[in-house]
């Protein structure tokens, strides 16, 4: 069973940086390496969204309202995923929920609170 675990979340002012950085446990190098990986977030009373998606073979995708300011990478060897964000906005104040997905199977970390003061 893949578990997740998200780290690196916090309160920051507007304009700042975080970095959000998630570790799979639970399943091997070589296994990992096949997965989808992205970074959700919910902002506070409203559904889930997408925030940027990376694949197995390292193509990255983002959301429009986070391209140019954040970026997705992950480091097979640590079994890692990362989120670096920057120009941060009120608007980015979301619980951030690390992903992990092969075919029909998909995982989810239990999430991380990004505050984002004006």
């Amino acid at each position: 069973q893949v578990q997740l675990m998200e780290s690196g979340g916090g309160l920051v002012q507007a304009g700042g940086s975080l970095r959000l950085s998630c570790v799979a446990s639970g399943i091997s190098l070589a296994l990992i390496s096949f997965y989808d990986m992205a970074w959700y977030r919910q902002p506070p009373g409203k559904q889930r969204e997408l925030v940027a998606t990376i694949t197995a073979g390292g193509t990255t995708d983002y959301a429009d309202s986070v391209k140019g300011r954040f970026t997705i990478a992950r480091d097979s060897a640590k079994k890692t995923v990362d989120l670096q964000m920057s120009s941060l906005k009120p608007e980015d104040t979301a619980v951030y929920f690390c992903n992990a997905k092969i075919t029909r199977n998909v995982y989810w970390g239990q999430g991380t609170q990004v505050t984002v003061s004006s």
